[in-house]
């Protein structure tokens, strides 16, 4: 994300490229700058402004206020970006064995390291409270009551509470990154109802199939870790089953929202869904009984080298020993494009003329 002096890493999605600190320990503020943003995780914050945007249009029926829409969208990336550096601090001894996440800046041995962890939280609950105090003040309390309901779901009930200790940790925890559809439609109307609450539940169902098809890949990686993602307990046909049924949850509950969004939409969602559950199943059939699962009491595995090329924040470097079956990452990335293209749809039918019932 930065040029930098050797040694230097290239990453995207919140990986990036940092510059160790000199001899004397003096930082750029440069390279402190472009580590906190990857502490942030900023591709994981795009994901979910997509579904901001929509969210407030269906409120609105047409197109907010522009002022009103910054604001949100400022309010709801701080928040996002709070969640994810306090997440980064809190699992940066994880993320230093994961080898697809040893390159984010608080996993990083000391002498390469150029955020320092109470430097990192600090910067976390600054997010936090400038996300508060602008949404609250300049949208309304409610939006700002349910940004900081979202940071601290993610924070205690997923990172602490979960994560470390069940396979359902990413159903439950999941649940955090539904909130800024609500935050949405509360800084529009003053109100959560029922629509706001359908686009809750899409996203909760979601999350299930989008984030265990990813963990089927680097199970390995979350073994070491000692994270017990269900890929990594659970053999590979009992995941790609469940994935299936939260597949179909998801789709019912797109459906649902029709009554609020029109025909047109609903149509499009029947085919984005049809779309979804083809590969659902496809994955499903492909999988089959692989391998055991993976036992937690087993050692961790070295954490990856600094300098590992090909690893990538974010992404599929494929150096975790993943399974040479391509259909899980086939349907993560499905996943991300059927949301984005729904939420669009969302968006293009709450201004259309036509379409309504």
């Amino acid at each position: 994300m930065t040029s930098a002096n050797p040694p230097a890493e290239r990453g995207r999605g919140g990986g990036g490229s940092f510059t160790r600190p000199d001899a004397r320990g003096r930082r750029s503020v440069r390279a402190v700058g472009r580590s906190l943003l990857a502490l942030t995780k900023p591709r994981i914050i795009e994901l979910l402004l997509v579904t901001t945007v929509p969210t407030m249009m269906l409120a609105a029926r047409g197109l907010p206020a522009a002022g009103l829409l910054m604001i949100t969208l400022t309010g709801g990336a701080l928040a996002a970006g709070s969640a994810n550096t306090i997440n980064c601090f809190l699992d940066r001894d994880i993320d230093a064995v994961m080898r697809r996440t040893s390159r984010r800046p608080l996993a990083r041995p000391a002498p390469l390291a150029v955020i320092r962890p109470a430097e990192a939280l600090a910067f976390g609950i600054c997010l936090g409270v400038a996300a508060t105090l602008l949404l609250g003040l300049l949208a309304n309390w409610l939006a700002a009551a349910l940004a900081d309901l979202a940071i601290l779901f993610y924070v205690f009930v997923y990172t602490l509470g979960l994560k470390r200790r069940t396979a359902s940790n990413i159903v439950i925890g999941g649940a955090a990154g539904c909130f800024p559809v609500l935050v949405g439609w509360a800084a529009v109307t003053g109100t959560v109802g029922t629509a706001p609450l359908i686009l809750f539940a899409v996203i909760f169902f979601w999350t299930p199939p989008h984030f265990w098809a990813l963990a089927m890949k680097f199970k390995d990686d979350y073994a070491a870790a000692r994270v017990p993602m269900l890929p990594v307990v659970a053999p590979a046909a009992v995941v790609a089953r469940k994935i299936l049924l939260y597949s179909y949850a998801m789709v019912a509950a797109t459906l649902a929202l029709a009554p609020y969004a029109g025909w047109i939409y609903a149509a499009g969602a029947a085919g984005l869904g049809g779309w979804f559950l083809a590969e659902a199943h496809r994955l499903r059939s492909r999988v089959g009984q692989v391998g055991r699962p993976v036992q937690l009491t087993e050692a961790p595995a070295a954490a990856a080298p600094a300098g590992v090329a090909g690893v990538t924040e974010g992404g599929c470097g494929g150096l975790a020993r993943p399974g040479t079956n391509p259909a899980p990452m086939r349907l993560f990335h499905l996943s991300i494009a059927y949301l984005s293209l729904l939420f669009a749809l969302v968006a293009v039918t709450s201004v259309l003329p036509l379409g309504r019932w």
